[in-house]
């Protein structure tokens, strides 16, 4: 048996009789062996070389800290306030397109299991899950838009999201084009599916997830659904879902739909100072750092180089919400030392509904996480998430050698 204070006792064997995974490399490997090729390569990879990918994780393990002892932080709490909402953990569910990829329904159990553990959660607009009825579902969830080609679409998804309550919306800005990706390019990844003799032999040997898809339905983009004709076929779809990638967004929109939607608004995908102050100014409630996981520009600065400089450029009043490479406790320690108030999480919940089925594995995934950072507030001190600060940090970003756990009495 398997145990820690915030897990509890977990069987030591799935009923397949493989182990239970027990970290994040563990479900990413379980994940890989249960897909078929295509379908893990388009969850798992990047945009070109995928230097970006590996330089998100890397930025993150570069990052030290500095416990403090004798603190007496016997009892923790992880209890998050953000944008007006009460969170049981300082970190949530990314919006995640194509996510029924991995299984049909894994949307809505994402979003249940999120509900249930009171952490947050966003919907994609390329969610393969309407919008309504995850609104239903999970009253709690976030919406993120992408401003596509056509304005008509782009108003009517905002509307929607408005009419369904979500509490928060997201614009992603870092979609200006698609970002090129190899591993799709070379599994000949398109939609509807077009199964070579490559394909086709993949697929046999994962007879589990072809009977999903088979019986469960091939995903679809439901949330454009509105705007195909009648009978549309997945093509079509993924055709009007490729034109969502587009440039049209500006600072002039962004200021439209900040007038247009009445609740709280994030900019997701900033990495400038700049940029944040802007966006800030028109009225922004809330600043996304991300570079897309790495799957847009491969050359990108990863989002953990960026909070410490986007926090000093904006103050302490708005809140930063960061992703990009989080794998574990720890990270969303270090993401929260350098300066962010949340902590999101793409990837490793899709390996999660891959390895463990989308009942249990999005909740072991959570109670991982929260286990992980538990233990890292204990070993740095911490019995709370404001107590998760700069201080902790061994070299801060910028400073010099002599600043480390903070300014000097």
């Amino acid at each position: 048996m398997l145990s820690s204070p915030l897990l509890g006792d977990m069987p030591a064997k799935m009923a397949d009789g493989s182990d239970i995974p027990c970290d994040f490399e563990a479900m990413r490997r379980m994940a890989r062996r249960r897909l078929p090729r295509f379908a893990f390569d388009f969850i798992d990879g990047g945009a070109l070389s995928e230097s970006a990918l590996s330089r998100n994780a890397a930025a993150l393990d570069a990052v030290r800290l500095l416990p403090r002892v004798l603190t007496g932080a016997t009892a923790r709490d992880q209890r998050t306030e953000l944008l007006g909402q009460q969170f049981a953990a300082p970190f949530g569910i990314a919006p995640i397109g194509m996510a029924n990829l991995v299984r049909p329904g894994t949307d809505l159990a994402l979003a249940h299991a999120a509900a249930r553990a009171e952490i947050g959660y966003t919907l994609s607009t390329a969610g393969t899950t309407a919008l309504e009825p995850i609104a239903e579902a999970a009253p709690r969830s976030w919406f993120q838009l992408y401003v596509g080609r056509d304005p008509a679409i782009t108003d009517d998804l905002r509307r929607r999201a408005d009419i369904a309550g979500y509490p928060v919306l997201i614009v992603t800005a870092d979609v200006p084009a698609p970002g090129k990706r190899l591993r799709d390019l070379r599994n000949r990844f398109t939609l509807p599916l077009k199964p070579g003799l490559g394909m086709a032999l993949d697929l046999m040997r994962h007879p589990g997830w072809a009977l999903a898809i088979a019986t469960g339905g091939a995903p679809r983009f439901a949330n454009l659904e509105a705007y195909s004709p009648p009978g549309s076929s997945t093509q079509s779809l993924a055709e009007l879902m490729a034109g969502q990638s587009s440039a049209r967004l500006d600072w002039d929109l962004l200021a439209k739909i900040r007038e247009r939607w009445p609740r709280k608004l994030v900019l997701k995908g900033v990495l400038r100072p700049d940029d944040a102050r802007r966006a800030i100014a028109i009225g922004v409630d809330a600043i996304g750092i991300s570079n897309h996981g790495g799957r847009q520009l491969d050359a990108s600065v990863a989002p953990i180089e960026m909070i410490a400089p986007i926090r000093d450029a904006i103050g302490g009043n708005v809140p930063l919400i960061v992703d990009g490479g989080v794998r574990n406790g720890e990270d969303i320690a270090r993401c929260l030392a350098l300066g962010a108030d949340f902590v999101l999480l793409g990837r490793p919940f899709l390996y999660s509904v891959a390895a463990m089925g989308g009942a249990r594995g999005p909740a072991a995934l959570i109670d991982m996480l929260r286990d992980e950072l538990d233990r890292a507030m204990a070993q740095l001190g911490c019995a709370r998430i404001a107590d998760i600060d700069a201080t902790l940090l061994y070299e801060r970003p910028g400073a010099a050698p002599d600043s480390c756990g903070g300014p000097l009495k």
